[in-house]
């Protein structure tokens, strides 16, 4: 490792010459607060910004070890919660530090003059959520920050006196007020460390009591606007109708009361404009921990709820939906189906039976954004047209057996159909915003009623031994060893281009060769890109996730291209299960971060997605 003073004399070296010559600062550097990596630099003033990252020893950070390592003495007093506690704390400390760090670079983001993306310094944009990211990692050993720098210049000549204000005058700034502990405010860092853990023993709580819900009383759901995450202003805090609610307590939050929904099938109903999808969707984001402030702090879902909704013109693959569709006119195998152009009715079933194979406990559903053929067919249409005239068995006859016999519970927003009412466990009413449980009053209507069909017979779940066939995509050839092609040019040289912002405002990550050194042969990788939260693209095949709801960040679109790549590239072989595949691909994440999937180095700008959004991404490639 080269030490600072040799980076600014090389900085000076190469001034006012060629922007290529930047090319000759890559490697590692000792500061004195830190050590720096620059890992890629920039090919020219308009193109990604560089991508660097610092080291910080606990030595010299000094955070308590107990908000990285977990804090025993909650163990001892919680010995069910289990060690898992220590990693809800250690990521949102992670959370804390990136939102520091990122408020620091505000304060010298383009102070640096020059062309292009001179003077950028950036690290993620964190939101309402505290998603595990690369911009930090917290190590047993140390803390690594990932940010990126735009390398000044003037047209395409080096200014390099602007890049060693950066390096040295303002990154030791924002990294003495966002890395050391001595420095922050320990109330606040304590504050995200005690609430993460709150969260973690409250989500084990609810698993423990067979509940699959809690919203807090006081809760704020509205949000600010379409665009905005934030909470509104003056809205109705939630309030717990008193048959559903529970208290439990937290270690550092003590009591705390809410809405308790139990395993099961839930119906949320109302008027229009009540506040039903609201609630909906504050239970389906509550997958997630939420940050201090939000509103949303102790709304908890179980973790692998998914929502569902009609997708048109989704592609399916090899699914089987015959508990849902049978008996097509075209005499096609439902057991195995495949479409390229799947309507609303299709999409949904295939959506219902690839969220079990993701291991989902609880389905949200809003008839809104449901296809009302798949959900249900009333008794007037069964007299018109015969059930064996009907392909389709609707989700109102399977969604007991799929509680009572696959323990997959369902919360469900209806407002135009009362067949849902024969299913419920529990009825929700919204009124102006408050909720409240007519669930016995319903059910004594509906005894006045004649019931409708609720239930279909040989309900039978897919023994999920699905495989997908080699993607033919990309011929790779030459050595196809991972551990000799590590992403190196010609000269040895890392050629990786991840997790940058490019000039459209998407991500764009690397088309790279890597060079494995024997006889010059090749293993290319595809090349990835991510536009939002909108889609995802691998070379020329795109990947729609616009309706992968809790999708909640960008850079998890961004990950689950790396992922993507790198099952594609290794994984379909045409005989592992997609169970398998993506039972490896978590463990991997799990035993080694990113680095399995990154081929150089690890890029900030990932966010790690859930297993079931994983699932959703593979589900959908039509490639």
């Amino acid at each position: 490792m080269k030490t600072g003073n040799e980076l600014r004399m090389l900085l000076r070296s190469i001034d006012h010459k060629g922007y290529p010559n930047y090319k000759q600062t890559a490697g590692s550097y000792h500061f004195n607060q830190f050590d720096l990596y620059i890992d890629h630099v920039q090919g020219d003033p308009f193109a990604s910004p560089s991508s660097l990252h610092i080291e910080v020893s606990h030595e010299q950070a000094k955070f308590p070890e107990a908000y990285y390592k977990g804090n025993s003495q909650l163990k001892d007093n919680a010995g069910n919660v289990g060690g898992d506690v220590a990693k809800a704390a250690r990521i949102a400390l992670q959370d804390h530090l990136t939102r520091l760090l990122s408020a620091q670079f505000e304060q010298y983001n383009f102070k640096a003059k020059g062309s292009g993306k001179s003077g950028l310094i950036s690290i993620s944009r964190c939101g309402q959520e505290v998603l595990e990211r690369t911009a930090c990692e917290i190590t047993d050993e140390k803390i690594i920050m990932r940010f990126h720098v735009g390398f000044p210049a003037f047209g395409r000549t080096i200014n390099a006196g602007e890049l060693e204000k950066i390096l040295f005058e303002f990154l030791p700034k924002c990294v003495e007020n966002s890395v050391y502990y001595v420095n922050l405010n320990k109330k606040k860092v304590e504050a995200a460390v005690f609430l993460a853990e709150d969260q973690y023993v409250l989500r084990q709580t609810l698993r423990q009591e067979k509940l699959v819900s809690f919203v807090a009383n006081g809760s704020i759901l509205p949000r600010k606007s379409g665009v905005s995450d934030v909470p509104m202003k003056g809205a109705v805090p939630f309030t717990s109708p008193s048959s559903m609610e529970r208290s439990f307590i937290l270690p550092h939050k003590g009591e705390i009361k809410g809405m308790a929904v139990p395993e099961g099938i839930t119906l949320i109903v109302g008027g229009g404009y009540h506040g039903k999808s609201t609630l909906l969707s504050a239970i389906q984001q509550g997958v997630y921990n939420h940050i201090e402030g939000d509103g949303r702090e102790f709304v908890i879902t179980e973790e692998t709820a998914i929502k569902l909704r009609a997708e048109d013109g989704r592609s399916i693959r090899n699914v089987d939906i015959s508990m849902f569709i049978n008996d097509l006119p075209n005499n096609k195998d439902t057991g195995s189906f495949d479409t390229e152009d799947a309507s609303g009715s299709t999409s949904q079933a295939a959506g219902v039976v690839e969220g079990i194979e993701a291991g989902t406990r609880l389905f949200l559903i809003d008839e809104d954004t449901s296809a009302t053929n798949f959900m249900v067919r009333d008794e007037f249409m069964q007299q018109v047209i015969s059930r064996e005239k009907e392909p389709i068995t609707p989700f109102l006859e399977r969604a007991r057996d799929l509680y009572e016999k696959s323990g997959i519970s369902t919360i469900l927003v209806a407002g135009s159909s009362g067949a849902f009412f024969y299913i419920a466990d529990y009825i929700l009413q919204m009124d102006c915003y408050n909720t409240v449980d007519i669930t016995s009053n319903v059910k004594g209507l509906c005894s006045g009623h004649t019931a409708p069909r609720t239930q279909a017979p040989n309900y039978a779940v897919p023994d999920f031994q699905r495989v997908l066939p080699p993607y033919r995509g990309r011929l790779i050839s030459g050595n196809d060893d991972r551990n000799d092609a590590e992403g190196k040019d010609r000269g040895g040289r890392y050629k990786e281009h991840g997790g940058h912002e490019s000039r459209n405002g998407y991500r764009e990550h690397g088309g790279h060769e890597s060079h494995s050194g024997r006889g010059g042969s090749r293993h290319e990788h595809m090349k990835v890109k991510a536009f939002g939260l909108e889609s995802l693209s691998l070379d020329k095949e795109s990947i729609n996730v616009r309706y992968v709801e809790q999708l909640t960040d960008a850079e998890q679109t961004t990950a689950l291209a790396y992922l993507m790549r790198y099952i594609l590239e290794n994984k379909l072989d045409g005989r592992a299960t997609v169970q398998d595949i993506v039972r490896s691909v978590e463990q991997e994440l799990e035993q080694k971060g990113f680095k399995p999937f990154c081929s150089s180095y690890i890029p900030c700008g990932l966010a790690r997605p859930r297993t079931q959004e994983l699932y959703a991404c593979l589900n959908r490639f039509r490639g």
